[in-house]
């Protein structure tokens, strides 16, 4: 039971809190804090996400090469690809964040 609480919390803070800065009509000093909040929230989900899988796919590496010295030559290209995937997802979450905080001007719609 508790483990469903702890989705749906989850939930509810990383794909609803950043909707509050969309709903804001305008930026006055009190509503600006809400898109620092929304702006931190998004950066900080997409660097907690890209800092696990990278370390995941590290340590599968690893441990694939240690089964099997050879296999290093063919374990490290596409382990560094998928390291640099993982990041650009990061670095997504950035340029999302900044278009949030206005910073960014959007150019869609």
């Amino acid at each position: 039971m508790t483990r469903n609480v702890a989705k749906l919390a989850t939930f509810l803070s990383v794909f609803l809190a950043p909707s509050l800065a969309f709903a804001a009509t305008e930026t006055s000093g009190s509503e600006r804090s809400i898109y620092g909040f929304a702006m931190a929230l998004a950066v900080g989900l997409a660097a907690l996400g890209g800092g696990m899988g990278q370390g995941r796919a590290v340590a599968a590496a690893l441990e694939g090469i240690c089964r099997n010295p050879n296999s290093a030559g063919k374990v490290l290209v596409p382990m560094l690809l998928g390291l640099a995937f993982i990041e650009s997802l990061v670095i997504f979450a950035l340029i999302i964040a900044f278009t949030i905080g206005g910073y960014i001007a959007p150019t869609i719609g």
